[in-house]
């Protein structure tokens, strides 16, 4: 079976590596088609991208023309790079053509349509709000729901997802509830941590308005002085917003001392300490669905301190794994890192069943099966659509409430 990966802009890189090593080593020819790979990407084990998108925008100089007309000319090259890759399918046609995100949603619904008369199409809805809430452009949410609706199957990662998909009338055998699978291997065994010395929640990953990065500043300055003394505040990663609004509302509250600001990309190798001991893994998001950083924490065995959204009401047990809030509750985020705080071992309770956890999240094997048999119903579908039709409804995920 030969199967089209498509990520334009390769925003999930390293899923989409993953994902295609697993379909590989279940038998299946995999093409993953993207953007040019940069220095910064690492290849790592993937084989390589067909470079069929953004050939003009990718170029060194209209990456450095202002953010506008940036925009303007790669929404031009996208639709440029739909065309031919739609030429390309139509000489040479996969058994599957599988996006992982859909840029452009009104435009890219015309090129859904085009492509399911060449292969059915199926797309894994990584953020059934477009892009987390938060979207660059306009255009990245426009027609959202029309691009769902012409393709042929959806993947989603959470069950907060799927209820979102079946409230835009999507019908449930199209529907495919597959978690994200991991990112790292967890090791077999961690040293005990007993969480005697000031405990720092760190807030990883690229810094976004929905990432509540302002919420994690505001609860700390909430705790008692004798806790908040004994804590730290890191926020790291890549900025993609003003960080300034960050250090001023440190600096009203007091807390600028207590707070690590580093706007930066971090390699891997940097990674064992971000999650070093003493850490816990705070996610105070406004929203979310699937988080790559919560796998990376899980298998490093952090506490985890997060909002009760998506993969992480999905995946955690609160008062096990750590502490579930309403997203968005400043005193609920305060109350629960006070708690962390004051109670030493019950965080290295949540430590120890955070490694257990990681060690029980289904595997790439298991997703490639799932997504395989899925692929073999939609191709039975093109030859005998009443065949297909009760093979998804055999794999139709349960109705949730």
């Amino acid at each position: 079976m030969r199967v089209a990966l498509i990520d334009p802009s390769l925003f999930t890189l390293p899923y989409d590596a993953a994902f295609a090593r697993a379909l590989r080593s279940a038998g299946l020819a995999v093409t993953l088609h993207g953007r040019a790979m940069r220095p910064e990407d690492g290849a790592g084990s993937l084989p390589g991208v067909q470079a069929d998108f953004y050939k003009i925008s990718e170029s060194r100089f209209v990456r450095r023309l202002p953010k506008m007309l940036r925009l303007a000319i790669k929404g031009f090259d996208h639709v440029a790079s739909m065309r031919a890759l739609a030429a390309q399918f139509r000489h040479g046609p996969p058994d599957i053509i599988h996006f992982q995100w859909l840029p452009l949603p009104m435009i890219d619904a015309r090129w859904v349509r085009s492509l399911r008369r060449i292969a059915p199409v199926m797309l894994t809805v990584h953020d059934t709000d477009p892009f987390n809430g938060s979207p660059t452009a306009a255009l990245q949410r426009a027609g959202f729901r029309k691009a769902l609706h012409a393709c042929d199957s959806l993947i989603v990662h959470t069950v907060q997802g799927l209820n979102r998909l079946l409230r835009m009338g999507i019908a449930r055998p199209r529907l495919l509830l597959i978690p994200h699978g991991p990112l790292v291997d967890v090791p077999k065994s961690l040293p005990a941590e007993d969480f005697s010395g000031n405990l720092t929640f760190t807030l990883f990953g690229k810094i976004k308005p929905y990432k509540g990065a302002d919420l994690l500043i505001e609860a700390f300055a909430r705790l008692p002085d004798q806790l908040r003394q004994n804590a730290r505040i890191r926020i790291v990663g890549q900025p993609y917003m003003d960080i300034q609004t960050l250090r001023d509302l440190a600096g009203r509250l007091g807390v600028s001392p207590l707070l690590s600001l580093e706007p930066r990309f971090v390699t891997d190798t940097e990674l064992p300490a971000i999650f070093a001991p003493g850490t816990v893994a705070t996610f105070p998001y406004r929203e979310i669905e699937a988080s790559v950083v919560l796998s990376l924490a899980l298998a490093a065995g952090r506490p985890v301190l997060a909002s009760r959204l998506g993969s992480f009401a999905d995946t955690l047990t609160d008062d096990v794994h750590g502490r579930l809030v309403p997203a968005g509750d400043i005193d609920a985020l305060s109350a629960a890192m006070a708690g962390m705080i004051a109670d030493r071992a019950g965080t290295a309770a949540y430590a120890h069943q955070a490694t257990s956890l990681a060690r029980l999240a289904p595997g790439w094997d298991d997703i490639a099966a799932q997504v395989v048999s899925y692929y073999e119903a939609m191709l039975d579908g093109r030859r005998s659509p009443a065949v297909s039709n009760a093979k998804k409804a055999d794999r139709a995920v349960p109705e949730f409430a």
